[in-house]
């Protein structure tokens, strides 16, 4: 099978589920979607208390994936790991993909909750600076009448020490969450998922980063159009330099660079979990 295409049975972990095609970028595995399939998957994952955690990866999450196998395994093992940028959709076809398209986190969330608006799903929020969380479940509340969001943590700058992990486990519980959302950085969310999906009684968790900051309003949105031409990167740099600078000007042409390789097969990057 050319490494550019792979069809895969299982989310990683051993978990049975739907299968999901992924084309191969720089050796991590992206799910062949676009936000209406990536919604019917989450939705079967639901209805069939099937575990899993989503990732949604764009240049800097596979960029961190080659330097760094142990990350790369996590989004491998990814029930659904998104094309969260437009590169990613580039990428995908090129490889023939042509019904793939950008699942982006914060779009990502804002559809799963139209789709759980009517239906007996419970969410989570955990991440945020401390207020964010509150403010981003007023607003989905506002937005989304009747869905039900069961509780919010905001954590510390840390790993979680035993006490405050035994709370979190008895939140969860507590609140019989089907999803679960995180709003840390990346890799740290990964990390976070994949490390708390046998923990927690939660059905499918979410890396979405920034989108807790969008959708609680304290964060602007590139427009639209610079989000489908693959220039957001740019729109975020301007609004935080002193953060984002170092991510995007060394990742950004490295990524070029290493597609470049891929696509001409000069070089092959192993797909693997």
């Amino acid at each position: 099978m050319d490494l550019n295409q792979q069809t895969v049975q299982e989310d990683g972990s051993g978990r049975s589920g739907p299968a999901v095609q992924r084309v191969n970028v720089l050796g991590v595995g992206l799910s062949v979607l676009n936000l209406e399939t990536a919604v019917a998957a989450i939705a079967e994952a639901v209805q069939t208390r099937t575990k899993g955690y989503v990732c949604v990866t764009g240049v800097h999450g596979v960029s961190e994936a080659q330097s760094d196998p142990a990350f790369r395994t996590i989004l491998n093992r990814a029930f659904l790991c998104t094309p969260d940028g437009m590169p990613m959709v580039w990428m995908g076809k090129a490889a023939g993909f042509r019904e793939m398209d950008r699942v982006y986190g914060p779009d990502l969330m804002l559809e799963v909750f139209r789709w759980s608006q009517k239906r007996p799903v419970r969410h989570f929020f955990f991440g945020g600076a401390p207020g964010v969380a509150g403010e981003l479940k007023a607003s989905l509340e506002a937005r989304f009448p009747g869905v039900q969001i069961a509780g919010c943590y905001t954590p510390p700058f840390r790993p979680l020490d035993e006490a405050e992990e035994a709370d979190l486990r008895k939140q969860v519980t507590e609140a019989r969450v089907d999803l679960f959302w995180v709003g840390l950085s990346t890799p740290k969310q990964e990390r976070f998922m994949a490390n708390y999906l046998d923990k927690l009684d939660a059905t499918v968790m979410f890396g979405v980063g920034a989108a807790f900051d969008f959708h609680a309003g304290r964060v602007p949105q590139a427009p639209k159009w610079m989000q489908r031409s693959g220039l957001e990167w740019f729109f975020r740099l301007c609004k935080e330099p002193r953060r984002l600078w170092r991510r995007y000007l060394k990742n950004n042409p490295l990524f070029v660079g290493r597609a470049f390789l891929q696509l001409t097969r000069l070089r092959k990057y192993r797909l693997d979990a």
